[in-house]
């Protein structure tokens, strides 16, 4: 969220800090700043000028306009916009000479787009009412301060540049001005009437009817402040709602009321089924707890998200109803998440604003609209309907306590400063113990208890001045966690043979879930999940590592990731069963994918040594002829597969899909030791003929099968198939080492052991290379 210094500076007049430092000091004691943009640079040189005279240029869309800029003189400017003409009053920034359409052009004059202003770029900037030679009247270069929105979730108060500025002023010592002339608001009987069916979801509404309208753009400086923070500006009604929303966290709504049915507004729950089209054209299907504004005739806004179409403000309006509201912060982001729209009204409600500002957002929306739209009447009084608040209790704050809170001594009376520079009521019934009453905006879920005062005066005192203490208590070892720690061999040990870890959601779509072939009736489905795409708990870590797979495969030519996690499986009753897994994928762009499933197959083994790699049928997301099972014992722990060509456009991915539990539980054992053979071991190579489809495992095993009690090992070593080889054969290449713990094996017995297995597989119908 953006915060604009000169407005912030409008409520701090003392303010001398330059944007940076006042940065620095907001990061400090109140909300994370991510960094300033700076808005308008062109502002600080341009000036008011008037068009006397305009040329054509021979073969060129631009003309050379004569330029009266006052103090600056008398300057020839070459001008491509369709709307130079003489007479017109605009913006001229002295930037320089230089050559456009063989003409000099001494500097420019600028559109709103070029000035900062706004976004227009499709002509210079007209003015009115003002002096040649003169800035752009209130409009001055500015700083944008970035700040994190998550650091202010809990202070609705701070989504308005007002409370923003309460906080600057504290931390500073300096005086705060309040834009919101209560003073304005009319009296007298309504022009509007409000009926509100459930105070708990709307606790105050309040409307005023405006006439004599006039919808016309809003001016320059309007402009200018809502493009600097994010907003468009659209016209000068529209304008002024998103400046008070912008100003005092309170967002408004204006309704053309010649389009309303009726002369009451009704807060009520949508019809199940209603219809609704909002000002973004896209119409929605409303349920039953979607709260609306409505009329005699329907739903004419979804409270705190969108307004409608039917009633919305045009060129055309006259009159119109202004709305300032309060509605209940759930019940505003269950709609919003229902109709999948976030909007920085419903941003602002679902943080529960404060229902007594409502009326505050009224009276600084009429000394705004007497500025926009000159002429506009006011009629009628204030509609103002509203569930009486209790106010909270105060807060018994004992200074002793707080010292010790806080961990360093601090006077009581710079307690009570910091507290009343923010506004909280302070009184000292008994000596060493505040009363402490909480403003408003500070009582909605922000402020309530005795600690969360330790914390206003915590930040304003700056925890950097707290020396830091650890605490003084017993200090014990945890219990051991036997599961965690064997993840975290698993993780070091993926790691420490190059391949990178990766987090993902525990969320997945229903699309990722078809991808696989995963039934999403299957799943658990989140009641109100964070996006639209992140609707299911996932049971599989597969639809994660693919979409990391394909998004990384844009990149780079080759790489290894992995992933541990849950799955989680729905059971009939109960909390979900929560299974650890790991899944790892080996992506490479060239090749026939054969290096990556034996560097998975190599993983497995790593960790579980008498692993075995069985082929199995491929599921539908699966290579068809690359998918086997990884077993222990003849008990299946996993998956080793080529992901199916369909799920992967260019390359291939092998992938290890592993279930963590059944691997540490076959893994914990006795490790027994074996000494150090005292004599010599020997191997030779020998290399078998078999088809091309003929598995290695298997060649492999029967060879074992051969090889007698001396045999120690038998190790893959490669394959070939080409030339000399007949089509649809392959050579495949193993070392067997033999020895003996007693003796050094002789050459005839070694050769013996060699023979034998060589007549062994002949006999199995194999042809050895020797």
């Amino acid at each position: 969220m953006k915060f604009s210094y000169n407005w912030i500076r409008e409520f701090v007049p003392g303010l001398t800090q330059a944007a940076a430092p006042l940065e620095r000091l907001i990061t400090m004691k109140t909300a994370e700043c991510e960094g300033i943009e700076e808005e308008g640079a062109l502002l600080a040189i341009a000036r008011v000028a008037r068009v006397e005279a305009v040329e054509p240029i021979a073969d060129s869309h631009n003309v050379k306009a004569l330029i009266d800029a006052g103090a600056l003189g008398r300057k020839t400017v070459v001008c491509g916009a369709k709307n130079c003409r003489p007479g017109i009053l605009t913006a001229y920034a002295p930037i320089g000479k230089k050559i456009v359409s063989g003409v000099e052009s001494d500097g420019i004059l600028a559109s709103g787009a070029e000035l900062g202003v706004n976004k227009d770029h499709e002509g210079i900037v007209e003015l009115a009412d003002v002096e040649v030679g003169e800035p752009l009247p209130r409009c001055e270069p500015d700083a944008a301060i970035e700040i994190d929105n998550k650091s202010i979730t809990h202070r609705p108060d701070l989504w308005g540049h007002h409370g923003m500025a309460r906080e600057v002023a504290a931390i500073l010592g300096l005086p705060l001005t309040d834009p919101a002339k209560l003073e304005l608001l009319p009296k007298g009987e309504a022009a509007i009437k409000v009926q509100i069916e459930d105070l708990s979801l709307c606790p105050r509404y309040s409307a005023l009817v405006f006439e004599n309208v006039t919808v016309q753009s809003s001016p320059l400086w309007l402009q200018y402040r809502l493009t600097s923070i994010g907003l468009n500006p659209i016209n000068n009604i529209v304008d002024m709602t998103n400046f008070v929303m912008a100003e005092l966290a309170q967002p408004m709504h204006a309704f053309d009321a010649d389009l309303l049915h009726g002369d009451t507004i009704f807060v009520r729950p949508a019809k199940a089924g209603e219809q609704f089209t909002a000002l973004n054209d896209e119409e929605y299907t409303l349920e039953a707890n979607n709260l609306v504004i409505a009329d005699a005739s329907g739903a004419i806004a979804l409270a705190g998200v969108i307004g409608g179409k039917g009633s919305a403000i045009s060129e055309k309006t006259t009159r119109v109803v202004l709305e300032s509201a309060n509605f209940q912060a759930s019940s505003v982001r269950k709609t919003s998440a229902g109709i999948k729209l976030r909007t920085d009204a419903s941003m602002r409600f679902e943080k529960a604003q404060d229902p007594a500002n409502t009326v505050r957002g009224l009276a600084r929306a009429i000394e705004l609209l007497r500025e926009v739209s000159p002429g506009i009447r006011l009629v009628g009084g204030v509609a103002d309907v509203r569930k009486e608040a209790v106010p909270p209790p105060p807060i018994e704050l004992p200074l002793a306590w707080l010292q010790r809170k806080l961990g360093r001594a601090i006077e009581a009376g710079e307690v009570r400063r910091i507290l009343e520079s923010l506004a909280f009521g302070v009184s000292e019934p008994q000596p060493g113990v505040f009363s402490v009453t909480v403003p408003s905006w500070r009582a909605t879920k922000d402020v309530s208890i005795k600690d969360d005062l330790v914390e206003e005066v915590g930040r304003m005192i700056g925890y950097d001045s707290i020396a830091p203490v650890a605490p003084l208590v017993p200090a014990s070892v945890p219990p051991a966690n036997p599961s965690r720690r064997f993840q975290h061999d698993v993780r070091n040990l993926f790691v420490d043979n190059g391949f990178t870890e990766v987090y993902n959601y525990s969320f997945l779509s229903e699309e990722s879930v078809r991808a696989f072939g995963f039934d999403p009736a299957e799943h658990i489905r989140v009641t109100n999940p964070i996006a639209s795409d992140q609707e299911l708990m996932r049971a599989s870590l597969l639809p994660g590592v693919w979409r990391n797979v394909t998004e990384n495969a844009k990149h780079r030519e080759s790489f290894r990731l992995f992933e541990i996690g849950l799955e989680i499986h729905r059971l009939p009753e109960g909390l979900p069963n929560e299974v650890p897994h790991l899944v790892a994928a080996y992506y490479d762009r060239s090749g026939d994918g054969q290096a990556g499933l034996f560097e998975l197959k190599r993983m497995a083994e790593c960790l579980l040594p008498e692993a075995q790699t069985v082929p199995a049928a491929a599921r539908e997301f699966e290579h068809t002829a690359r998918a086997g099972e990884i077993r222990v014992g003849g008990q299946v722990v996993g998956r080793l597969f080529e992901l199916h060509p369909r799920l992967v456009e260019t390359g291939r991915a092998a992938i290890l899909d592993l279930d963590l539990r059944l691997v540490e539980a076959l893994s914990v054992g006795e490790t027994k030791y074996t000494p150090i053979r005292r004599y010599p071991s020997s191997a030779f190579d020998l290399s078998v003929l078999a088809g091309l489809r003929e598995q290695a495992g298997k060649l492999e095993a029967a060879i074992a099968g051969f090889g007698g009690p001396l045999l120690e090992k038998v190790e893959f070593v490669r394959q070939y198939a080409g030339p000399p080889l007949a089509d649809g054969v392959k050579s495949v290449s193993y070392r067997v080492t033999v020895g003996s713990s007693e003796r050094t094996l002789s050459s005839d017995e070694i050769a013996a052991i060699r023979n034998a297995i060589i007549e062994g597989m002949r006999g199995l119908g194999y042809e050895l290379r020797v």
